[in-house]
């Protein structure tokens, strides 16, 4: 019966602090909440260094969870017993704790800056290291920062900030993704970088709200990054979310809310300079002039003369004006000793400027809790621990085409010619307001890409839900023996569906039926890893930090379905499933379904950092990886890494210039990671039985499914392994006011997984083989400058990084991998990768001007004295004889530009003035070149823009705009460097102008009030005449990049937000 009263009263106590706490956390925010004391302290926080008045410390009752904050004055005030011990801690600055003085009440309490970040915690792999004893090459950004961006993604906000990182949007369209390439790219496969979020690996970070981020650190050379080994090739990005710390409840909303407009438009020729150069084109051709009053829709010739109507502007018509953006984010956290919580929650919304009438868009929402908690404790050493990171994310998303130049709505309506008109016409000649014009005879297989792009791609809607987490416990039985358990999840389901209605814009674009498109996926894959880690220290001296550990992971968990049908009973969107689709229809109903493909990885690894006295730095990292990718014998592959630092300014012979020079370090590195990322089971002679029918007897009616092997086997096919060499350089100067870091690198990735050339006759396709070499190497640099005047504080952080990549060897007779991408149906191969050259270098003719005079003609020779293009006349290109044998074909090709830049660009400038602040972000890239595709070189009756106002009319008109000509023609089927242009440029990222109203009405209930305007993309500095210089991928080849098909492109943004604290 004790028992039982004993239990009674600890469950009534257990209820009764339930909804304490309960109570407390949603009553902070209005409520300052202070434990019951004897007398009132009071008193301000400044910093050290320079005086200033700290706004926002935690000053904790030591040992409790009871305390206050510093207000916009660093003034604090909070009620204790006269012998407690005051805790104050604050970010960049050393805790600090102030046993109080019986009889004192007011103090004033000035905090030591944390060595400008020197001790800093940084992330690694599998734990955490003290910045100043990183050997390796890393860099690290804040949240804030990231959060500070306002941006969709995470990455956007990393492309200033992050040295030796080339990141490029794939499109400027919502919702799509990032390139990002670390140290130059490695492969001719998947060079994406490798993502750690809070531990797990993850496909990608775009799930993520950047105001979720506590931090993110990029591990560049191979000995930071071979803790990972398999994956760890392309780099390795781990991302650490917000963490709950011990203190009252902090809440804090941040949002945003934009318009976005084109930055720069091309110009295209209107319908009287259009039908100026094909007539121009006529003529030079000896030919006819069109009729244009025969070959326009009835009326449109007439009025185009009589200045009327000028045609049709594709691009303006499409033009979405004042597209929204907006984000909305609410984080929350504290916690107490025993448990620590963070929680968020977020909203994004983000349309495009192109695609009106169906603009594009994508809806994100975001939901987060983080929280640990100690189980059991032993005076001050946690000895059991346990916590979890959980994330979900919904987006939904509503896209153009944007692919290359046969599907690509941007594209389209740069090609499309301006005489066709919008809307289709009633008998008095007036527009049909949603109703599009059908083709004209002036080319009846151009079709109205604006009805196009509604009818064929602006009904589609994909849903994706993503739902990541990860459970551990950390026990520590004696102190600094941690064993580490974890297990990480990712669960996705997706869905996707397109409507098609009954159309008819032409002979060349029309559905007899509307359509349907739907599929569905779901999937998951698990990470199991344990860690055990011991740190000691020998003699007060050598301290030492070992880990060994084992993960074991399987991927491809799930299964698709998908399936298309004909006319569906209702004609719309809204309704477009498969089941409002009754008939059967052959050829036309189709129905698929498959499991994806499983994989999975063990691994065991091991590290042991050493230094002595903080001064000499050792590491040793060895990884093993076995994937179900390889056969049995070629399964395991094994990645060591080992570095070491010196840290020079500990020594004694600097201890007369530590004044000039607060800290020096330098290091080196070398080591190998592993990439493994080709489709599973290539070892094998996978089976196919697609489109393989046959009839097996004299019954015809009697279709059976046939198989065959459809790939080559290759046994021998193993990991393609990066090894690298780094020598870098880390230094504070004048009281850590000026930093400098500095890295060389030389990176050789050897043997690529590259699908080896065939001959037809063997019937299926080419095996992957390890099949290449190519090498990266290259210079890092990152200067930064943070001072303060009075009130006035600044700095100034500017990263520059050099690449050069080259192929070294490749497994084939020809030393070439061809790209199988072309524009249009009468150029070849324009893109390449060879020995002795970049990665996807373009690859076409060189030219020497435009033949002026039949005499230019006559006299351009080879060294036997042949007229090399005797069939050449005046405004045609001079192609140039490069074997000099007196003719122009293939052999005459070379390099002609690349699309990968030599340098990277970032600058990031911060100034604050008592409650305002300002911030202006750059970026930039110099020395690739851009190709630009939006025309076919086959179809001259494609629009152009005004460039081409300037062509050759005559001797000296012009010496690179060929003349015009009715048909094909080599000026510009021959693909040469006419077709590229400079891609570099200077790009003003961000400029933020914020205010704290905490300065002006400090009686507000928060700590922080701040309101802001910012610009994103304000200008371009460039001589590229695209829409937009930075062009990732969209040809269908990961390593093959700056193609502008019709890039979608980044909008000029304008937005006022709010970051508010309580």
């Amino acid at each position: 019966m004790k028992n039982r009263i004993r239990i009674d009263s600890c469950h009534v106590a257990a209820m009764k602090w339930l909804r304490l706490s309960l109570f407390l956390l949603f009553g902070l925010v209005l409520i300052p909440m202070y434990g019951q004391s004897d007398i009132t302290i009071r008193g301000k926080v400044v910093s050290a260094t320079d005086q200033s008045e700290l706004i926002g410390v935690n000053v904790l009752l030591k040992g409790t969870s009871s305390g206050t904050i510093t207000d916009v004055d660093g003034n604090f005030q909070l009620k204790v017993s006269p012998n407690a011990t005051l805790v104050f801690s604050y970010i960049g600055y050393n805790d600090l704790e102030l046993n109080l003085t019986p009889g004192k009440t007011q103090y004033t309490v000035a905090m030591t800056e944390d060595s400008q970040l020197i001790d800093e915690v940084v992330v690694v792999g599998y734990g955490v290291q003290k910045k100043k004893l990183v050997t390796g090459a890393t860099v690290q950004v804040k949240g804030d920062d990231i959060a500070r961006m306002n941006t969709v993604s995470p990455l956007t906000a990393l492309q200033s900030q992050t040295p030796g990182v080339n990141i490029t949007k794939t499109s400027g369209q919502p919702g799509e993704g990032f390139k990002v390439i670390i140290r130059g790219i490695g492969t001719t496969g998947s060079s994406n970088p490798l993502y750690i979020v809070d531990g797990v690996a993850r496909g990608n970070i775009d799930y993520l709200n950047p105001t979720d981020i506590e931090s993110l650190d990029v591990l560049k050379d191979a000995a930071s990054a071979a803790i990972y080994g398999a994956r760890a090739a392309n780099g390795v990005i781990l991302v650490t979310t917000k963490q709950g710390r011990e203190g009252k409840a902090s809440i804090q909303y941040d949002g945003y809310y934009g318009v976005q407009n084109v930055y720069k438009k091309l110009n295209l020729l209107n319908a009287t300079d259009y039908a100026m150069i094909r007539q121009e084109g006529q003529s030079n051709d000896n030919m006819e002039p069109l009729d244009f009053d025969k070959l326009l829709a009835p009326g449109d010739w007439k009025r185009i003369q009589e200045g009327k109507w000028n045609g049709t502007n594709w691009l303006n018509e499409m033009e979405n004006k004042n597209a929204p953006i907006q984000s909305h984010s609410l984080n929350i956290s504290g916690g107490t000793q025993q448990s620590v919580y963070s929680m968020g929650l977020s909203y994004t919304a983000h349309e495009g400027i192109f695609g009106k009438p169906v603009e594009p868009h994508y809806d994100r929402y975001t939901a987060r809790i983080n929280s640990e908690h100690t189980l059991y404790r032993i005076k001050d050493m946690d000895v059991i621990k346990v916590g979890e990171n959980l994330s979900y994310s919904y987006s939904e998303k509503k896209g153009l085409a944007i692919g290359n130049m046969y599907g690509n709505n941007i594209s389209s309506a740069l090609q499309t010619n301006p005489m066709l008109p919008m809307w289709a016409r009633d008998e008095n000649g007036n527009d049909i307001v949603g109703e599009y014009h059908q083709a004209i005879p002036l080319l009846n297989v151009e079709v109205n890409p604006i009805g196009k792009m509604v009818y064929e791609n602006g009904n589609n809607l994909s849903k994706n839900h993503n739902l990541n987490g990860n459970i551990y416990a950390v026990i520590q039985p004696i102190r600094n023996l941690k064993f580490r358990t974890n297990f990480g999840y990712n669960f996705s389901a997706s869905s996707y569906r397109s409507f098609s209605p009954k159309y008819h814009l032409g002979d060349a674009a029309k559905r007899d039926n509307n359509s349907v498109y739907q599929s569905m996926s779901t999937g998951l894959g698990w990470t199991f890893e344990n860690t055990l880690s011991y740190d000691f220290t020998i003699k007060d001296t050598h301290n030492f930090n070992t880990l060994i550990g084992m993960s074991a992971e399987r991927g491809g968990l799930g299964e698709s379905i998908n399936g298309t049908n004909e006319k569906l009973i209702f004609d719309s969107f809204k309704y477009a499933y498969l089941d409002n689709a009754k008939l059967i229809i052959p050829g036309q109903t189709t129905l698929g379904g498959a499991p994806w493909e499983k994989t999975g990885l063990m691994s065991y690894f091991g590290r042991i950092n050493y230094d002595y006295k903080e001064t000499y730095m050792l590491t040793v990292v060895m990884r093993a990886d076995g994937s179900s990718n390889f056969a049995k014998g070629n399964r395991w592959g094994y990645f060591p890494s080992v570095s070491a630092g010196w840290v020079l300014s500990n020594e004694k012979f600097m201890e007369n210039i530590t004044d000039k020079i607060s800290f020096l370090k330098i290091r080196a590195s070398w080591g190998q990671n592993g990439n493994q990322s080709i489709t599973p089971f290539q070892y094998l002679s996978t089976i196919a039985m697609s489109n393989n029918d046959y009839f097996p007897g004299q019954d015809k009616g009697d279709k059976q499914t046939g198989s065959y092997p459809d790939i080559m086997p290759n046994p021998d096919v193993t990991w393609e392994t990066s090894e690298q060499l780094d020598l870098g350089l880390d230094a504070r100067f004048f009281d850590h006011r000026l930093s400098f870091t500095f890295d060389w690198y030389h990176k050789k990735t050897k043997d690529w997984l590259v699908q080896a050339p065939v001959l037809a006759s063997y019937g299926t396709a080419a095996p992957y083989i390890n099949g290449g070499d190519v090498v990266n190497k290259g210079v890092e640099l990152s200067l930064g400058w943070r001072d303060n005047i009075n009130d006035f504080n600044y700095s100034a952080l500017i990263n520059l990084s050099h690449n050069k990549n080259e192929v070294t060897r490749i497994a084939n007779t020809e030393k070439i991998i061809h790209s199988g991408v072309r524009l249009g149906n009468v150029a070849s191969e324009f893109a390449r990768a060879e020995e002795g050259y970049p990665i996807g270098y373009f690859y076409g003719y060189q030219t020497d001007g435009l033949f002026q005079t039949p005499e230019d003609v006559q006299n351009y020779k080879n060294s036997e004295g042949v007229v090399i293009m005797p069939n050449a006349v005046p405004g045609d290109v001079r192609f140039v004889d490069r074997n000099d044998d007196g003719i122009i074909d293939d052999k005459d090709k070379t390099m002609i530009g690349k699309s990968n830049p030599d340098y990277n660009l970032g600058i990031n400038l911060n100034m604050s003035y008592k409650g305002f602040d300002l911030t202006l972000v750059a970026s930039g890239v110099f020395g690739n070149d851009i190709l630009r595709a939006y025309r076919m070189p086959d179809s001259p009756s494609q629009n152009y823009t005004s460039e081409i106002l300037g062509r050759w009319t005559g001797p000296g008109t012009s010496n690179s705009i060929p003349r015009i000509s009715s048909g094909n023609h080599i000026n510009r089927s021959y693909i040469s460097d006419l077709y590229l242009e400079d891609g570099s440029y200077v790009r003003m990222s961000n400029v933020t102008l914020g205010y704290d109203f905490k300065k002006l009405w400090k009686s507000l209930p928060f700590e922080q009030v701040r309101f802001y305007i910012s610009a994103q993309n304000l200008f371009t500095i460039t001589g590229y005449s695209g829409m937009d210089p930075e062009i990732g991928t969209s040809t269908g080849e990961n390593w093959i990049s700056g193609v502008d098909f019709g890039f979608y492109p980044t909008p000029r943004t304008f937005m006022v937000g709010a970051s508010i604290k309580f």
